[in-house]
């Protein structure tokens, strides 16, 4: 069971971390054979990426429609590129797999962001909310004293 905190939390994210916003629009909903090998690619890769945390991966969120969002944290843009360009990874066979037998012929949109960022680069909180987002790539910390406010949390030192 999920354990809610019954307080205003935030992150307290100490380095560089990363971002990772991933996702596929299905455009053609009558095409499951399209986009279904997708979404199982994905959850092998994120099988094998949870397997091996020193690929760099710490942990993701996400949510489902016609358009999928999934927000992943990574400990940095090295680590990501090297997992997305590792040859005995996932992520390879699924992304070759995808340019063959879908590729740009409309039927399914893929789509990425990616964010770096630093310490006093981010503000984040959370109120009634399980350990969430960036909290699980930093300490899960109470949204108090220096951590009150926004400006606080991004780095700033107004009350």
């Amino acid at each position: 069971m999920t354990t809610i905190i019954k307080e205003r939390m935030t992150a307290d994210v100490e380095g560089e971390f990363v971002v990772f916003l991933i996702g596929l629009r299905i455009n053609k909903l009558w095409k499951p054979h399209k986009w279904l090998p997708i979404t199982m690619a994905m959850s092998k890769m994120l099988e094998e990426l949870y397997q091996n945390p020193a690929l760099g991966f710490v942990s993701h969120e996400s949510w489902v429609g016609r358009t999928t969002i999934m927000v992943q944290y990574w400990k940095s843009f090295e680590k990501l590129e090297d997992y997305a360009k590792n040859k005995s990874s996932h992520h390879l066979p699924a992304w070759a797999d995808f340019n063959k037998k879908v590729g740009s012929n409309g039927d399914v949109g893929i789509w990425h962001e990616t964010y770096l960022s630093q310490k006093g680069k981010y503000e984040s909180v959370y109120n009634n909310m399980p350990e969430f987002g960036l909290a699980k790539l930093g300490n899960h910390v109470s949204a108090a004293g220096r951590f009150k406010t926004a400006s606080n949390r991004v780095g700033g030192d107004h009350a």
